[in-house]
């Protein structure tokens, strides 16, 4: 049985932050991290989709947390085909106009997406060599659809991360229904990439199926994004604000303990992130799959 490791989405959200979960002398930047650090074995890294990670940052990171904690990484937005501020990019690659207009890996050309893939690779690597990095978490747009293209870039992603573990999400729920399940799941294990299983609000035309499925012995993922009728069309906020109950939770206890009969660890983590709807939510999960023992 592997290891089950839960936590949250961001230790840093702003709603978080500002509820009141960190207490008196622990709100500073170090004081956040080391208070969450004791409370939970897992963290994902959100700041890193905005702007690439530096290696200063990582270090920082891995002192300040105890032997054995893991950070998942969300890979930065270029890296995945979504809009990124120009003004993001490291600045020999900075294409001229505004820094803040958006742009797109297409428009800088496949030598300067490598750089980029380098100098995130670059800022993560203490992390890795404090043996804190988990995954790397590539979460692809709703417009990423199955396709020869798709299975092209995918492939094209595993080689440019070399060795880094990469963690794959969708977010067009045709990579993981029939007819094209079976293939995505051959696509993934063929360039060991893990699948994130999700759960999301059913029933919406954006819906996504909670396909539970190990792709890559050494580690499966699961992220919950709260079951918001929002969800895919409203604001940050609206997308994510729910509160999971103990009922909505204990389907997936079964679920996630035979991930972890076939994966060295599961990596449990709520985006329910409102307050402190993520921390409540992991610490009700912990609760949960520890009296299924």
């Amino acid at each position: 049985m592997g290891d089950i490791l839960i936590g949250t989405c961001s230790w840093t959200d702003r709603a978080l932050v500002t509820g009141g979960w960190y207490p008196p002398g622990s709100r500073d930047p170090e004081g956040r991290l080391r208070y969450y650090a004791e409370r939970f074995p897992v963290v994902e890294v959100d700041a890193t989709y905005y702007a690439l990670p530096t290696a200063r940052r990582s270090r920082l990171w891995a002192e300040r947390t105890p032997r054995g904690f893991t950070f998942d990484v969300k890979a930065y937005s270029l890296l995945t085909g979504h809009p990124t501020r120009a003004g993001t990019l490291p600045p020999g690659l900075r294409p001229p106009g505004p820094p803040g207009r958006s742009v797109r890996g297409a428009d800088l050309g496949p030598a300067a997406v490598r750089e980029v893939w380098d100098a995130f690779i670059a800022g993560v690597e203490p992390l890795r060599r404090a043996d804190r990095l988990g995954s790397v978490l590539l979460q692809y747009p709703p417009w990423f659809t199955p396709g020869r293209g798709a299975r092209e870039r995918l492939a094209r992603a595993s080689e440019l991360a070399g060795d880094l573990p990469l963690t794959v999400e969708f977010r067009h729920r045709e990579w993981l229904s029939d007819p094209c399940l079976d293939d995505t799941l051959a696509l993934l294990r063929e360039h060991g990439m893990a699948l994130a299983a999700v759960d999301t609000a059913q029933g919406l035309p954006n819906s996504l199926p909670p396909v539970t499925e190990v792709t890559n012995r050494r580690r499966a993922v699961v992220r919950f994004h709260g079951r918001s009728r929002a969800w895919g069309t409203g604001s940050k906020e609206d997308r994510f604000r729910h509160h999971y109950t103990r009922a909505e939770l204990e389907p997936w206890v079964g679920r996630v303990r035979r991930l972890a009969e076939e994966a060295g660890a599961v990596h449990v983590l709520f985006n329910n992130c409102c307050a402190d709807a993520a921390v409540s939510a992991a610490a009700l999960m912990r609760e949960l799959v520890a009296a299924d023992r």
